[in-house]
């Protein structure tokens, strides 16, 4: 059992590399940046949840954690193409979850593809500090980050199961914290009391499927989070055939995707 948290990140760093993948996205001037500016736009000016640097943490370690359960049952689809081995596989998952919502700073409508366009000279610079002997390599897997990023909205279908894990992790970040900030600041709609009712979500291994998503709730709002949110973004993951939602509303279980 995992519980979607921003220390989630760190315990999914399975080798040095990931690791220095995740310090210099840490302390990149721009990426930091950017994140501060996509918090800006989102929850100051929009009153919407959080989109900064927490949010990419929690997003990080929810897809890296995902990935981690379904490469046990299935092919990344970087192996499978040749693009690269499983640990470049989990470089492009933290690459593109981290960095999924730069976007937001430029604006929210669209900031799937401001995002990718913000991320390019980053992604340049970060993947050459780890694959320095290989710019070839650089460019495939920069290319599929770009396509985690563009393919992170719910309208875009996923191509890939490392872009499927970034779309599906950032639906799992939908409790109660992340709507704080933007209820505080007076915004009460059924968008902020859902996540509000909203206490835990643990990412487990199934029995049914691979992947269950266990979403616990204080009542029934929490359900238009799910629907409205999660399983949007599930549909058009791509790994939506590995993944199942269970809604639990004060220990009895209520809603179950697919049903």
């Amino acid at each position: 059992m995992v519980v979607v948290s921003p220390n989630l990140v760190y315990s999914n760093l399975r080798s040095p590399r990931l690791l220095k993948v995740f310090n210099l996205l840490e302390n990149d001037v721009k990426v930091q940046t950017y994140l501060q500016m996509a918090n800006i736009m989102a929850v100051r000016r929009l009153k919407y949840n959080d989109h900064g640097p927490v949010h990419s943490r929690i997003t990080s370690g929810s897809a890296l954690e995902i990935f981690g359960i379904l490469r046990r049952v299935v092919t990344p689809t970087l192996v499978r193409d040749g693009i690269g081995d499983l640990e470049d596989a989990e470089v492009v998952v933290l690459c593109g979850a981290y960095l999924h919502d730069l976007g937001n700073a430029v604006h929210r409508v669209g900031h799937h593809i401001h995002g990718y366009n913000l991320a390019n000279s980053i992604l340049d610079d970060l993947l050459s500090k780890v694959y320095p002997e290989n710019p070839e390599l650089v460019l495939r897997l920069k290319a599929e980050v770009m396509h985690c990023i563009f393919a992170h909205d719910e309208e875009v279908p996923c191509l890939s199961i490392e872009a499927g894990c970034v779309k599906v992790a950032d639906g799992t970040d939908m409790a109660e914290g992340r709507a704080r900030i933007p209820y505080k600041t007076g915004k009460v709609d059924i968008h902020s009391l859902s996540a509000l009712a909203i206490r835990k979500v643990e990412i487990l291994e199934g029995d049914e499927r691979p992947v269950r998503i266990s979403v616990k709730m204080d009542n029934p709002a929490g359900i238009f989070q799910i629907e409205q949110v999660l399983e949007r973004k599930i549909a058009t993951s791509g790994i939506d055939r590995w993944v199942e939602v269970v809604a639990i509303e004060r220990g009895k279980e209520i809603k179950t995707i697919p049903s």
